[in-house]
């Protein structure tokens, strides 16, 4: 099935279809950086009108995933280094809340299924779907978000959401470094379970702060 099979969505508005086919081959790297989003050829390939992939390409766009350039059109936006740095400044500042208020809102209950969104992003480091890895890890900082009680901060989170995505996604093509994010996780988790908040930011800092000297690296290297 192409990326761009429009039939196991066929309940969706025909705009929401072509916006997640789309997203997922960029995320996937199946469209590159630079490359044309051409409405014509996205509509046939889809198999729907113009309209909903023009919709799309705007919904892009306000994601950060692609970019009008004059007398070209619409583009996958490349990951540039500024972006890296702006994005991860808020996500950091984000997390370092989130558990802040976690660790004094976190139960028991809560705990356990920290360790248990662990347990499975480890289980999918052993396979090769990059997909799945991000996933999980998102699933695994969706409960601390949700530990946090605070409606607001899991909105702002939910606005960050897919350009946060797409730096998992690069962070995790580093095979090298997967394993530490596991072992990030399970210190992170250790400090919310002894309600050591100063130490629980310092965790999540140094996390993300991993992330970002990694991806920064691949991105030089283009």
């Amino acid at each position: 099935m192409s990326y761009l099979d429009a039939k196991a969505d066929e309940y969706l508005p025909l705009r929401d279809v072509a916006f997640r086919k789309l997203r997922q081959a960029i995320l996937r790297g199946e469209l590159q950086p630079g490359q044309r989003l051409m409405e014509i050829a996205l509509a046939e390939q889809l198999g729907v009108s113009r309209t909903p992939v023009r919709e799309a390409i705007r919904m892009l766009e306000q994601d950060g995933l692609a970019v009008m350039i004059p007398r070209r059109g619409a583009v996958v936006s490349k990951i540039s280094g500024k972006n890296l740095r702006d994005v991860l400044e808020v996500r950091r500042a984000l997390e370092e809340l989130a558990v802040d208020l976690a660790c004094t809102r976190m139960t028991d209950e809560d705990f356990q299924k920290l360790k248990e969104a662990n347990e499975r992003f480890s289980a999918t480091l052993s396979g090769n779907d990059i997909t799945k890895m991000a996933e999980a890890d998102e699933a695994f900082h969706d409960l601390i978000y949700q530990a946090s009680d605070n409606a607001r901060l899991v909105q702002l989170e939910m606005q960050l959401r897919e350009q946060m995505y797409r730096f998992r996604i690069e962070h995790l093509k580093e095979k090298s470094k997967r394993y530490r994010l596991v072992e990030d996780h399970n210190a992170i988790i250790r400090n919310l379970i002894n309600r050591d908040s100063d130490n629980a930011r310092e965790a999540i800092r140094e996390h993300i702060n991993a992330q970002e000297v990694v991806v920064m690296k691949m991105i030089e290297a283009l």
